[in-house]
Formats: C-alpha cells, sequence, structure tokens
C-alpha cells in the first residue's frame, strides 16, 4: 500500500495550486490522483481571465492576493503562465450605478488598482465598444487573462519539482474513514494510506463525498464557450470585458480573435460523464448576438471555435472552501461555479497553511464555510449585479 502525508484528488488549478503550496510548505509526501490527464476537467477548458472585480470582499482577497502570482509567475512558481495584462472593463446598467461604485470603492480600500470611467473614456481605450446602454464603467488597467493550461501545467512542474508524486489516467474510487477519520483512498491503481485528503475533484465531488453522508447541494453545470475572428475593420485595442448588462464575458485570444462567453448558456444539471465538448447552433447564434450588441462591428464575424467544459455549481453559486465535518483530515475545494482559476494561487496557499499551520493566514476563509447551507445562509453580496445565482464569469 502506497502512504502519502496529503492526497489531493484533482489534477485541475485549485488541487495543483495546494499540492504546490503543501509542497513549499514542507510536506513531504503530497500525492495527486487525477482521473484523467491535468486540465482535464474545467480549467482546460477555462477562459482563463484574471481580474480582482468581485462584488464581496472575501473573493476580492482572494484575486488581490492571486493577481501578485500572474504578475510574478516566474518568481513565484516558475514558468510562463501566459498573463497578458490588457485591462479590464465591467459595464452594468444604470440602476446599479450605486453597487458599481461601491464596489470599486471596496476594491481600492484594498489596494486595487481601479477607477470608474466615463462611457466616452471607455469608447477611447476601444474605439469598437458600444457602451451608450451605461452612465459609468469600472476599469481594471492591471487585469487582463492568462492561459489557463500551461498555469496548471507550471504548478504541475513546480510541485514535481518539490517532490509531489503524480497518479494520472487514475480515479478514485472511495475515501476511506475509520470512525471520523480520514484514512486514504482507494484507487482503481490500488490504495493510498493518507491521515489528510484534499477534494478538488470538480463536477466530479458529489460522487466522492456522498457515500460519507456529505451533501453540499452541488450540481454540474455545463459552461460554453465561442470563438469568433475579428472583421477586417476591427484594429482598435481589446481589453477584457464583463457585461453586466448582456450577462457575458470577453477576452482577446490569438491576436485576432474574441473569446465569449454568455451567462444565460450555462447548463445546470450536467453528467460529467457524458457531454459533448463542443456547443450547438443556437449557443453560437446567442454569443454572435450578444457580441453585436457590445461590438456592433463584430456583428458579421465568423466563428472560428467553440467548446464546452463540465463545471461544479453551489447551491449560492459561492465556492465552498473548507475542512468537511465530522471526519477529520477532509478538505475540499468545490462549487466555484468556473469563477476560480483567477483566484486558484491564493485558494491553494491558503489551504495549505490550513493543513500545515492549523488556519488559513493570508486570508480568511471562514465565509466560504460548507456549513453556511445549513445554517439557512446562502450567500448574496450585498452589491451584485442582479445575478444572484448561475453566475458564471470566468
Amino acid at each position: 500500500m502506497e502512504t502519502a502525508d496529503v492526497v489531493v484528488i484533482g489534477g485541475g488549478v485549485n488541487g495543483l495550486s495546494a499540492a504546490f503550496h503543501l509542497a513549499k510548505a514542507g510536506v513531504k509526501k503530497v500525492t495527486v490522483v487525477e482521473w484523467h490527464h491535468l486540465g482535464a476537467g474545467a480549467t482546460g477548458k477555462s477562459g482563463a481571465l484574471v481580474r480582482t472585480h468581485y462584488s464581496n470582499e472575501h473573493e476580492t482577497k482572494l484575486a488581490v492576493e492571486s493577481l501578485k502570482y500572474f504578475e510574478h509567475w516566474g518568481d513565484l512558481v516558475g514558468g510562463d503562465c501566459g498573463f497578458k495584462k490588457v485591462g479590464l472593463l465591467v459595464l452594468a446598467t444604470s440602476e446599479f450605478n450605486s453597487h458599481l461604485q461601491a464596489n470599486v470603492n471596496m476594491h481600492r480600500s484594498l489596494g486595487v488598482n481601479t477607477h470608474l470611467i466615463t462611457p466616452k473614456e471607455a469608447y477611447e481605450l476601444d474605439p469598437s465598444l458600444k457602451c451608450d446602454d451605461v452612465s459609468w464603467v469600472a476599469y481594471e488597467p492591471d487585469s487582463g487573462y492568462a492561459d489557463p493550461n500551461t498555469t496548471a501545467f507550471t504548478f504541475a512542474h513546480a510541485a514535481r519539482d518539490l517532490g509531489v508524486n503524480f497518479e494520472l489516467d487514475t480515479k478514485v474510487t472511495e475515501i476511506r474513514t475509520s470512525g471520523n477519520t480520514v484514512t486514504g483512498v482507494a484507487t482503481t491503481r490500488g490504495n493510498i494510506k493518507s491521515p489528510l485528503v484534499l477534494v478538488a475533484a470538480g463536477a466530479w465531488a458529489n460522487e466522492l463525498l456522498e457515500p460519507l453522508n456529505i451533501k453540499l447541494g452541488l450540481v454540474p453545470g455545463l459552461a460554453r464557450v465561442t470563438l469568433f475572428r475579428w472583421p477586417p475593420d476591427r484594429s482598435s485595442r481589446h481589453l477584457t470585458y464583463l457585461d453586466r448588462v448582456n450577462q457575458s464575458w470577453m477576452r482577446p485570444e490569438g491576436g485576432n480573435c474574441t473569446l465569449i462567453g454568455a451567462e444565460s448558456g450555462v447548463h445546470h444539471g450536467a453528467n460529467p460523464y457524458q457531454f459533448s465538448e463542443s456547443v450547438p447552433q443556437e449557443y453560437i447564434d446567442l454569443c454572435r448576438e450578444k457580441l453585436a450588441r457590445r461590438f456592433p462591428v463584430m456583428r458579421h464575424s465568423s466563428m472560428r471555435g467553440n467548446w464546452a467544459g463540465i463545471l461544479m455549481v453551489s447551491p449560492d453559486s459561492k465556492p465552498i472552501i473548507d475542512q468537511l465535518q465530522p471526519y477529520d483530515g477532509l478538505f475540499c475545494i468545490a462549487g466555484d461555479s468556473g469563477t476560480s482559476f483567477k483566484t486558484s494561487p491564493a485558494i491553494g496557499k491558503c489551504v495549505a497553511e490550513w493543513i500545515t499551520q492549523g488556519k488559513p493566514i493570508t486570508v480568511d476563509l471562514t465565509p466560504f464555510r460548507a456549513t453556511r447551507f445549513s445554517e439557512g445562509e446562502l450567500w448574496i453580496d450585498e452589491n451584485d449585479y442582479g445575478l444572484h445565482r448561475g453566475t458564471i464569469s470566468r
């Protein structure tokens, strides 16, 4: 029987970040078990936006800490994560102007480089942008996007260099316990004895947790993305965008394309073992429509690609990052609704601190506790933009 000090289930960016930080903190035997290959789940299909704009302080703190990593990846992790600092514009309808202002004020109090600009100033940043339906725009010049796969792979390379063991093409079939104590995992390649298990299994978390009578209300969701080629007359600067008016997000890709995902295109209740990695024509049409509303020049652009990825949605669409009761040694990162790529460096660091020092040090993870649902305290942001559930903003 193999042994490990910590078993991490899941080779996505959050599991890999945790493994890296655990090894960096001095944990000698960390094993990552992944049923397929690294980044096979939501990570590899992520739009990989890197931003600090959230409508709550807790996720913003994770994003602020994580932005330091993306800006200094070579020094803090090693290699290149593909981060491009192109800036972010956040657009919301005028009825949410006070929320936009409150969030920007909160971000600035946490050290974020952000401010409100007029639609005219936004147009000057990107002359192809149509923003006559908003009064103010939040601007983050230090935000942008990264490459999701190289981010995961560089985390993995750095972890391996620190001694982390990887078991790929290996499925965890059971989390083993004795009473209320974790004793390890059973896999398709044998058992691993360990006093600590971190479940970072994305859309596959339920099948590991429910046999332990842990039911978190997690629902797999299918997030879909499309890629459109710029027409010849679009030559202006391309930023990243959170369009809360049209419920979509956008970013540049490959120098001549726009990547777009529509919030309303998320399909809840998907089967993580049976889903199409491509998208239907009606979703392509939906994305083209939303893209053209914000960028009229794109109304005749060619669709150049698309994909779908499976993720896990919690009852309030906010992440669960916690030690799961009543089991000693059982931790999870789950239900992030596709928003935790950009916060994965800080999430992994905080979980590693929890395991090695007894509590998270960098950011307080109390708001992300699993018990908030049984306590009847679903997380709804006071200054949101009218999207209470199902917000899948990469």
